[in-house]
């Protein structure tokens, strides 16, 4: 599969990269470096002066990516910074730059990080309940479910998750009391749960403690906001997302530049927004990159042109 490495496979890589550049010349940001294979795809799509900045929080994937991409690092093509993408604003400026000509937004854990049993991801594995991105910040999902009460737990299931059974769910949590491995955690979910359902919503509550644990939703509203401060008039944002609290996040951005999704328009019916969506609906990956990353599969790609008008103050 192109692209991609023993670290990670990258989503609508091709799709992503054709759909972000439109100036080979141009300054473009990798967001969520990972295993490097979307900034690699990028520095190919480049000419020589083109370059690519690539932030991620996670120190493992720092280096795994330099490593991979030492020739670009060397001849000053490539830079990569520790950074979670909601601080693109002021990893930019440290550079002393101030505008860009796209970024990319994967949103999806990689597969280094799913498949690495220590960090507490997946249910597959009996490991520590942890699920930070940045394993030196933050409260842990342990943290998390050992301490909040019965009626947050279940909301936040409920939100995140999408689980139909989140109140029982949360109810047999705080019954068990403390969890302390994903083992814990998923036996509790397997018994309450019909036994055709229990993939479905082991799914279903590890993804939502991982997105509350991270504060995903929040962190993915402020790195939106900053593309509209940095992508400059013309540039592009293009964002890969996983499950439908993201994506309809993204869409109403783009289509309305809030959150809202109102658009406003000006006294001839002109839409007023800080950005254009450039297709009508989410980019999908086709059968044969399913068939060859099966973690594809709930993938969604939206691209959004920036508009001439000033962001919001």
């Amino acid at each position: 599969m192109a692209y991609a490495g023993d670290y990670h496979a990258p989503v609508l890589c091709k799709t992503a990269v054709e759909r972000l550049v439109k100036n080979v010349d141009g300054l473009y940001v990798d967001g969520t470096l990972g295993g490097g294979g979307h900034s690699s795809a990028l520095l190919d799509r480049l000419s020589p002066a083109g370059r690519v900045i690539a932030l991620d929080r996670d120190q493992e994937a720092i280096d795994w990516s330099t490593r991979r991409l030492a020739d670009a690092l060397k001849a000053g093509r490539f830079t990569a910074v520790r950074s979670n993408f909601v601080e693109v604003e002021s990893a930019l400026e440290n550079l002393g730059i101030s505008l860009v000509d796209g970024l990319l937004l994967d949103l999806g854990v990689s597969s280094r990080q799913v498949d690495s049993a220590d960090r507490g991801f997946s249910f597959r594995f009996d490991a520590e309940l942890d699920m930070r991105m940045d394993r030196s910040a933050g409260s842990s999902a342990r943290d998390l479910l050992n301490q909040l009460d019965e009626s947050d737990l279940s909301r936040l299931l409920h939100q995140f998750g999408e689980e139909p059974r989140a109140r029982r769910i949360a109810r047999a949590i705080v019954h068990a009391r403390p969890l302390n491995s994903t083992s814990d955690l998923a036996d509790i979910v397997r018994e309450c749960v019909p036994r055709t359902d229990e993939t479905k919503s082991l799914a279903r509550v590890f993804q939502a403690i991982r997105i509350a644990v991270n504060d995903e939703l929040g962190a993915l509203r402020m790195v939106l906001e900053a593309a509209t401060r940095v992508v400059r008039p013309g540039g592009r944002l293009v964002v890969i997302s996983y499950h439908s609290l993201e994506d309809r996040l993204v869409k109403r951005f783009l289509r309305s530049g809030n959150f809202d999704g109102k658009v406003e328009r000006d006294l001839y019916g002109n839409t007023l927004s800080t950005w254009t969506p450039v297709d009508r609906s989410a980019v999908k990956p086709d059968a044969g990159e399913i068939e060859l990353n099966p973690r594809a599969r709930s993938a969604r790609l939206r691209v959004g042109e920036r508009s001439d008008l000033d962001p919001p103050v």
